[in-house]
């Protein structure tokens, strides 16, 4: 044992970013290893290492009691008073015992376990690298794909998006960069695992604090968000600025802003909603770009009817539904349409109450 090995230790640690302690804790692992496996001994023993030095040293301990009945683990007091009159029973005696030709067989075994300490060490550093990355977007290029991920590098480590996170409207290639939401890490046997997600409402969320600096701020701030990755969202937004507009804010001058993230995601639609405390305001405006007659409220119920002009229900309800079950989950509340001709019918509008042929929205 000399000196290269612990100029070797500390260059490894450093390429590594291991602590170096936690290698030189390994090595003690070892060599103990090592000592009890190639010279048949069970007993309780001590490496010390010496890096001025470039040495070691392995030391047997031993307990001091008056008989002896393990040979390996105990020693007699009159042995133990030969080398240093001051011992007395149940004291731990050390005694130097390292083989002459130890430096060889050390070294051999070693290597095996330091390797696997490395290993571990090295897991360590990459899941607490990435473990702060948790719910954050990062940028990955796409490696290959099967039945059941699509595999993204993402520096150090190769993410997992299961078929289940991913986007109906997109194909991955390999070599194409993407934006990934992380939705969970996790220290397995295998080493970190980190799962990430295209079609996570969270994505969309960490898409508009990096395109709009005013959410960024927290001078608009995200309320509520409802998606149907690959097709259509909904996202509703609020400032306590009066002076400030939220929509205005994500939207960008000419859209730019919003029209980014559309491009990220491929095309998926965005409708950008302002919050209201007013669930009559709220629920009206969730339902854009349809306009609302009226919003009758069962609180109890949590549940809404929402009339609209004739001409506007299948824009209100949306291809296959989508308009209200995106509004329903965007604000909490059950919402059921009906048309005003409907409400006339039932009694639910009167006809003062009525549209009739005017365009404007009330809610505006």
């Amino acid at each position: 044992m000399n000196s290269q090995l612990f100029d070797a230790i500390d260059a490894l640690a450093k390429e590594k970013g291991i602590e170096k302690e936690t290698l030189l804790e390994a090595l003690e692992a070892a060599l103990i290893s090592a000592y009890k496996k190639n010279f048949k001994s069970a007993t309780n023993v001590r490496v010390e290492l010496d890096e001025e030095k470039g040495t070691m040293q392995i030391f047997s301990r031993k307990t001091v009691v008056e008989e002896v009945e393990d040979e390996q683990q105990e020693v007699t007091l009159e042995e133990a008073q030969s080398i240093d009159p001051n011992y007395e029973l149940g004291d731990v005696i050390e005694v130097k015992v390292t083989p002459k030709d130890f430096g060889r067989i050390a070294a051999q075994a070693a290597k095996q376990v330091v390797t696997q300490r490395v290993r571990e060490a090295e897991r360590g550093v990459i899941y607490n690298e990435y473990i702060d990355r948790e719910e954050d977007v990062m940028t990955g290029i796409i490696q290959r794909h099967d039945s059941r991920f699509v595999y993204v590098d993402l520096g150090k480590i190769e993410a997992k998006l299961p078929t289940s996170e991913q986007m109906s409207n997109e194909q991955y290639h390999a070599h194409e960069r993407i934006k990934v939401y992380v939705t969970k890490v996790e220290n397995t046997n295998k080493g970190p695992q980190i799962l990430i997600s295209r079609s996570h409402p969270g994505l969309l969320v960490r898409l508009f604090e990096m395109e709009v600096p005013e959410i960024y701020d927290g001078i608009v701030e995200i309320k509520s968000v409802a998606r149907e990755a690959g097709d259509r969202s909904k996202i509703a937004v609020y400032a306590e600025d009066p002076e400030v507009d939220p929509v205005g804010s994500c939207v960008g001058q000419k859209g730019q802003r919003v029209q980014a993230i559309v491009d990220e995601l491929n095309g998926e639609k965005i409708d950008i909603v302002e919050w209201s405390e007013d669930p009559t305001v709220y629920v009206s405006n969730a339902l854009s770009p349809s306009k609302v007659i009226d919003v009758i409220l069962d609180e109890e119920e949590r549940a809404t009817t929402v009339i609209v002009p004739d001409y506007q229900l299948s824009l209100a309800i949306g291809k296959r539904g989508q308009n209200a079950r995106l509004a329903a989950k965007l604000t909490g509340w059950k919402i059921d349409i009906k048309s005003e001709s409907e409400a006339l019918e039932e009694g639910i509008l009167k006809e003062t109450d009525s549209y009739s042929d005017t365009e404007e929205d009330l809610f505006e």
